[in-house]
């Protein structure tokens, strides 16, 4: 009986955080295109309703009234699935939201965050591949090798915070920052942690994956109404995502704190001011970026805060 209650207690809070999250894309969305219209001197949406905010939810009609095309030489199966797959991914990694009732937490967070994220790679591949176009291929391979390539040196900085929280669980960081926050202690970190979120959620300056001047679209290129949709969610869910995670790990992660959710939207807020400002990156740069640059300082803090767990071990002994 209390099994079957705890259960439904699990799919409760869960179906809730789901439509948050969705209502939170919903605003994202509207916040980008308000952002970037007054970037570049224009109005953003502003027609629906008042000051447009009921044109996320007309977007959302509009895309999944429309016919459902797909290729005749694609590879059917996978090409309808990995929307939904990659989709499903992103949701899936919102468990790791520290909740203290212990509803959707587990002391395991921090490697289903990374499998997550990991698994993320194939439904960009099945994407492009399944399609049977050149310009999706080719722009489903430049984003899973520039995934691949940035997994590495957050993989290395997660490792970092393992030692120093010496737990695999996203909530060990609100006890651990209730004195001072993890940004002060490591600004350098924190700082790759944003460029590499930038990178991994495909954003600008490393939107490689959706180069419209020579990849028209990249590996969405195929997809319309319901499956771009899909797309397009789950890219604006991981925006959402990592800057839950970047305010969890550097900005406190006080779920109970307004703070909290103020840093969340002014991270989401930067990676639409990134966007409106910066140009795209030069592809060979963005290779050197992760592998001359990221891999060694994160590699250099990795053995450095293992020497510091040492050292204070040592003199605990």
């Amino acid at each position: 009986m209390f099994m079957n209650m705890e259960l439904k207690l699990f799919f409760l809070s869960f179906l809730m955080l789901m439509i948050m999250m969705l209502i939170g894309v919903a605003f994202l969305t509207l916040m980008e295109r308000k952002l970037l219209g007054y970037i570049q001197i224009r109005k953003g949406p502003n027609k629906v309703s008042l000051l447009g905010f009921l044109q996320p939810f007309c977007d959302v009609i509009k895309l999944f009234s429309k016919e459902q095309v797909f290729p005749l030489v694609s590879n059917y199966l996978p090409y309808y699935i990995s929307p939904i797959f990659s989709l499903f991914l992103v949701i899936s990694s919102w468990m790791i939201m520290p909740y203290f009732t212990n509803i959707c937490s587990f002391n395991l967070s921090i490697l289903f965050f990374l499998c997550c994220l990991s698994m993320g790679v194939y439904s960009i591949m099945i994407s492009g591949w399944a399609s049977n176009s050149k310009y999706s291929l080719l722009g489903g391979l430049r984003s899973v090798a520039q995934t691949i390539s940035y997994e590495v040196s957050m993989v290395m900085i997660l490792l970092s915070f393992i030692f120093m929280i010496e737990n695999y669980s996203f909530l060990e960081f609100y006890y651990f920052q209730k004195i001072i926050w993890m940004l002060f202690i490591m600004m350098p970190l924190s700082m790759i942690w944003l460029i590499i979120s930038l990178a991994e959620t495909n954003r600008t300056p490393f939107d490689f994956a959706e180069g419209e001047s020579e990849l028209v679209s990249g590996f969405n290129v195929e997809y319309g109404s319901g499956g771009f949709a899909l797309i397009f969610m789950a890219e604006y869910l991981s925006i959402l995502l990592m800057s839950m995670v970047f305010s969890l790990m550097f900005l406190g992660g006080n779920l109970f704190s307004l703070i909290y959710y103020f840093n969340l939207t002014l991270i989401s807020f930067i990676f639409i001011l990134i966007r409106g400002t910066l140009p795209r990156f030069r592809y060979d740069k963005l290779m050197s970026l992760t592998w001359k640059s990221f891999l060694p300082i994160s590699l250099n803090y990795l053995l450095f805060f293992l020497g510091m767990k040492m050292f204070f071990y040592m003199i605990l002994i």
